[in-house]
C-alpha cells in the first residue's frame, strides 16, 4: 500500500510548501482537488494548460509524492442542460490535464437528479441511473481518447449507491478506462451500517478487479445520521479492505479522508499498523 492523504485535509500552506509538508509527514501520494488546494493562481478550465501540468508534476515529483487522484466531483446527472454542458466541459478539461499530469485517475462521485446535488428518493431509481450512465458515456470516451482512467466512487446517497449498481455502470459502459474508487464508508448509511461487513465484502466481490484506488476514513453515529471522521476514530471494520489491498492490490494508492492537520499522523499510524497486521 502507498498511503496518502486528501490534500485539502492538510495544513493550509502555499502549494509548494503544502506538498513539501505532506512529504515530510511520510505520505506517498495525494488526492488533488485543484480549487481546494491551490489559492495562488486560477485553476479554471482555461488555466489547465500543459505548462501548469508540468509545473505541478515537477513539484510532486521533487517531493516524491504521487498524484493518486485528480478530483472532479461534479454532478453528471444535473437536469439543467446548460449546467450539464459546463460540468461535462469541466470533466473533459480535467481529463486532458490528467494526461499531461501523469496522475493515477480522474475521480468522481455519481450525482443526484437535481441541480442542488442533494439526496432524494429518486437517486436510487432506474431513471436516475440511466441518466448518469448516458451522461458519463461521452466523458469516458474522451478519457479513452486521452489515455486517462476515470474512476467512479459509489456513495449510498448518490445514484450509484451500492456495489450492484456500480457493477451495472461498469458493464454497460464496458470500457477499460472506467474503474472504481473504493470508499467503504461511503457505501454505508444509518439504515445499513450494521451490515457493514457484508456490504464491504460484496463490494470487493463485485468490484474488486476494477478497483483502482481506495479511500480510507471512518464513521460515528450522531442521532439519525452517520458522520465521517478519520480512520480509527469511529466504528468502521477494516478487516476485509485491508486484506483485499494487501493480497490483491500490491502498492495500491490509498488516501486518508476526513482527517485534520492535528490528527493526520495519528490516523496514518493507525492505518499503517492495521495494514501491517492484515
Amino acid at each position: 500500500m502507498q498511503l496518502g492523504i486528501r490534500l485539502h485535509d492538510t495544513k493550509k500552506l502555499c502549494f509548494e510548501e503544502r506538498i513539501a509538508d505532506v512529504s515530510q509527514l511520510g505520505f506517498k501520494c495525494g488526492h488533488l482537488a485543484l480549487a481546494k488546494v491551490i489559492d495562488e493562481f486560477p485553476t479554471t478550465d482555461e488555466a489547465l494548460t500543459p505548462g501548469l501540468a508540468m509545473y505541478l508534476k515537477n513539484v510532486f515529483a521533487a517531493n516524491h509524492v504521487d498524484i493518486a487522484v485528480l478530483g472532479c466531483y461534479l454532478n453528471l446527472a444535473n437536469p439543467n442542460p446548460e449546467k450539464l454542458r459546463q460540468i461535462t466541459h469541466r470533466y473533459m478539461a480535467h481529463i486532458r490535464f490528467a494526461s499531461w499530469l501523469g496522475c493515477g485517475v480522474v475521480g468522481t462521485e455519481t450525482g443526484a437528479p437535481n441541480e442542488s446535488y442533494t439526496h432524494v428518493p429518486e437517486c436510487h431509481g432506474e431513471e436516475a441511473l440511466q441518466t448518469f450512465i448516458s451522461n458519463l458515456r461521452p466523458v469516458v470516451k474522451y478519457a479513452e481518447q486521452m489515455g486517462v482512467v476515470m474512476a467512479i466512487e459509489p456513495v449510498w446517497k448518490h445514484i450509484v449507491c451500492n456495489p450492484v449498481r456500480a457493477r451495472r455502470v461498469l458493464d454497460e459502459i464496458n470500457s477499460p478506462n472506467l474503474q472504481i474508487i473504493l470508499d467503504p464508508v461511503n457505501l454505508l448509511d444509518i439504515c445499513n451500517y450494521q451490515d457493514q461487513v457484508a456490504i464491504v465484502d460484496e463490494a470487493i466481490e463485485l468490484l474488486g478487479p476494477d478497483v483502482a484506488m481506495v479511500h480510507l476514513k471512518d464513521f460515528v453515529v450522531e442521532g439519525d445520521k452517520l458522520v465521517s471522521v478519520g480512520a480509527g476514530l469511529g466504528r468502521m471494520d477494516y478487516t476485509s479492505v485491508m486484506k483485499f489491498m494487501k493480497t490483491r492490490k500490491p502498492f495500491i494508492h490509498a488516501t486518508l479522508e476526513n482527517t485534520t492537520p492535528e490528527n493526520n499522523l495519528q490516523v496514518k499510524e493507525f492505518v499503517q499498523n492495521l495494514y501491517d497486521q492484515a
